[in-house]
């Protein structure tokens, strides 16, 4: 892969709760591969299958978000979120071609889905345990709902007959929860994957 070559995020590795499956190697292990793969899964079918109903825009980074964060938490190299949300994004065009899921109006949840990994990525590339590791989380979460809102106002501009609600409707009350869910899913996901001082045995090296 070519996003930083796969190496190891020592700052992500020394802030995840969960227990760490690389080695001090640069040679990426097949169990790492596994962990992306089920989670990029995990969050298509997660953003795809199951609908909460409940009627705000936007909350669906919550369902993509957190499985990512997991699969950094538990093979933390750069680049990994790219790999994460390509295997969500193939996987979410697999069940739409199969009419597993609607997909026809999540448009929002798909750029979700398909940019919460590199935008992860991108804001934890020099990332260390402490509030600066949850608010670069967070930042990816706002980030990417706010391009996902972008991209869902132009559907329903361009498609005005799908959805219930008038755009202006809509727009009044999106144009806030979006920004919300987004930070909200990345500070839960923050707070669950990471913590805010780094593990003894990595800050002994």
């Amino acid at each position: 892969m070519s996003a930083w070559n796969l190496k190891l995020h020592y700052g992500l590795r020394a802030g995840s709760r969960l227990p760490g499956l690389i080695r001090e190697t640069d040679a990426v292990r097949p169990i790492e591969y596994a962990v992306w793969i089920t989670m990029g899964v995990a969050a298509a079918c997660a953003s795809a299958l199951p609908d909460w109903k409940l009627g705000i825009p936007g909350h669906a980074i919550v369902r993509s978000v957190f499985p990512l964060a997991m699969g950094l938490a538990l093979a933390p190299r750069h680049g990994a979120g790219c790999v994460m949300s390509g295997v969500g994004s193939l996987t979410a065009v697999l069940l739409g071609s199969m009419q597993l899921a609607d997909t026809r109006s999540g448009m929002g949840a798909i750029t979700s889905l398909a940019l919460t990994g590199p935008l992860l990525d991108v804001a934890l590339r020099s990332a260390k345990p402490g509030w600066g590791l949850y608010v670069r989380i967070m930042s990816a979460g706002l980030a990417t709902n706010l391009i996902a809102l972008t991209v869902k106002a132009a559907e329903k501009q361009l498609m005005p007959g799908r959805g219930g609600r008038s755009f202006g409707a809509w727009l009044t009350q999106a144009a806030w929860t979006y920004p919300l869910f987004g930070l909200i899913a990345g500070a839960i996901s923050a707070v669950v994957w990471f913590r805010l001082r780094a593990r003894r045995d990595e800050a002994a090296e």
